[in-house]
């Protein structure tokens, strides 16, 4: 029985593993070991100037990172008692990665005892036909899995400000009452 329960809490630490992968990038510090990859991070290069940096993970959409970076450029102005903020270097970096497996019902020594599959379908001008894929079938034998993940992050320059804003200022309250309702934090 005890070999059971072992088999079982494998199980459910997997599915809980899987479970924090499958999810999009929350808005949070880029910290190594957290549960969900991914976060902002700054670095102060002058006292009224930082370089923030928000990267997601391969469920996190561009949209959303780009986003994710405007409230935090936000939140880290008005933390540092500012008004406004200017967006300077902004870049979104993606990286994509592609894994290209063959069918496994398609390569040589494909057998699991007799059966394999086969099927018959109906032609208009044919009758029943039968549908073979170890009889040299292209459709089959050449059937491959593509997945491609893509992972985005962006890095802006933002300079802070106080009292009446450049024309390129953006307003630190402003965004973060318009941004702030749809972040999603981490649980």
């Amino acid at each position: 029985m005890n070999a059971r329960k072992a088999a079982i809490a494998a199980v459910l630490a997997l599915a809980a593993g899987l479970s924090a992968c499958a999810t999009a990038t929350p808005y949070q510090p880029d910290r190594p070991g957290q549960s969900t990859s991914g976060g902002f991070s700054e670095v102060r290069l002058a006292e009224s100037r930082y370089r923030v940096t928000f990267r997601g993970n391969t469920m996190t959409s561009r949209d959303t990172v780009e986003r994710y970076l405007l409230f935090r450029a936000a939140e880290l102005t008005a933390q540092n008692g500012f008004d406004w903020f200017l967006l300077d270097n902004r870049e979104t970096d993606r990286s994509t990665r592609t894994y290209v497996d063959p069918d496994p019902f398609g390569g040589p020594g494909f057998r699991y005892g007799y059966w394999h599959p086969r099927w018959r379908y109906y032609g208009r001008s044919y009758g029943w036909r039968s549908w073979d894929p170890f009889w040299g079938d292209p459709f089959w034998r050449d059937n491959m899995d593509t997945t491609t993940f893509e992972q985005f992050e962006t890095t802006a320059d933002i300079t802070m400000g106080h009292g009446p804003p450049p024309e390129r200022a953006i307003d630190a309250k402003a965004v973060m009452a318009d941004i702030g309702p749809t972040i999603q934090m981490p649980k």
